[in-house]
């Protein structure tokens, strides 16, 4: 049995939420799977540990211009699947492209979302219904793997002290309606030192208003906060793990956070609620004056730093 898995999503964020799906694959077959996807969603770096994923298989296709754009495209990526020999494949879309790609390549057994249906598609029921077809019912709780010698040797070389409660601070986002302003981050923080003696750890990504968000917390609080600005997702993950919770954005972070089992509160304001709530390890807090969140809600200024403290609290103690 030689099985493809093709999701071609961009985000870190929705790699995550797909791997139960893939595990349930590779285990119901037996055999380890064969991925498709894109390069943006790194999943080199937090599958490694994962003994039911084979292979990478990466979809260039985000500009006119790509290895697997338009029809010299399609072909291209026809043989390159078909030099695989892959007998069956499940495509977690709704793309007629791909469904011709995978006929055209000789697969046999093709398993896909409905066709054309991607407006307003649920990302994990729409999963959770295409395996379905093959009697699988799949929870959605993610999980990635680290070594334990990896997780210590992280530790001693950030001299992470167990005795001090270690936080996560996942500040960055995709977008600017979900980059919570650090005046935010900053009030969560002089609340919790307060009453607890932490150290903050803090992961962004490169983009200008990341990077002037991270510089405005670490000159305010440099004595109990790590950057983790310069490290790999790959170097995090061990450090994440050494954290006794997280507090971040609706971001990469909170979803690699919350797959290696750390309790994650997630500050929503701009995707909808699912994003941050499908995992048993998170705890969602939404703008003041919603009721719920979802795209273009645009509630950043609305996080209330007193709601992440109150729960911070009640998960810790």
């Amino acid at each position: 049995m030689n099985i493809l898995v093709i999701q071609n999503r961009m985000g870190i964020g929705d790699m995550v939420i797909f791997l139960p799906f893939i595990e349930a694959i590779a285990k119901k077959y037996k055999t380890p799977i064969t991925l498709l996807i894109k390069e943006s969603s790194k999943a080199q770096e937090y599958t490694k540990n994962l003994n039911f994923i084979k292979k990478i298989i990466y979809l260039r296709r985000d500009s006119k211009n790509d290895l697997h754009s338009g029809l010299s495209g399609f072909f291209k990526l026809k043989d390159e699947i078909k030099d695989n020999l892959f007998n069956t494949v499940f495509i977690f879309n709704s793309s007629l492209r791909y469904r011709l790609i995978c006929k055209i390549a000789g697969i046999k057994n093709i398993y896909q979302y409905p066709l054309f249906e991607k407006k307003e598609q649920h990302i994990i029921r729409a999963a959770q219904n295409l395996l379905n077809k093959i009697n699988l019912n799949v929870e959605s709780n993610p999980q990635i793997k680290i070594d334990e010698s990896t997780i210590k040797l992280a530790a001693q070389k950030l001299s992470i002290s167990k005795d001090k409660i270690n936080i996560l601070l996942g500040i960055g986002g995709s977008g600017p309606s979900k980059r919570i302003p650090a005046k935010k981050f900053k009030k969560f923080i002089d609340l919790a030192i307060k009453d607890y003696d932490c150290t903050f750890y803090l992961a962004t990504g490169k983009n200008e208003e990341e990077q002037l968000i991270l510089k405005s917390i670490l000159s305010s609080y440099k004595e109990i906060c790590v950057s983790l600005d310069e490290n790999s997702i790959s170097e995090i993950l061990p450090i994440i793990k050494n954290c006794k919770i997280s507090v971040c954005n609706d971001s990469s972070f909170s979803h690699l956070s919350a797959a290696l089992n750390i309790p994650t509160i997630v500050l929503m304001s701009d995707t909808p609620l699912l994003y941050g709530n499908y995992s048993p390890n998170m705890y969602p807090i939404i703008p003041d004056g919603m009721e719920t969140v979802s795209h273009n809600s645009r509630g950043k200024e609305n996080i209330n730093p007193e709601k992440i403290y109150k729960k911070f609290k009640t998960i810790i103690s």
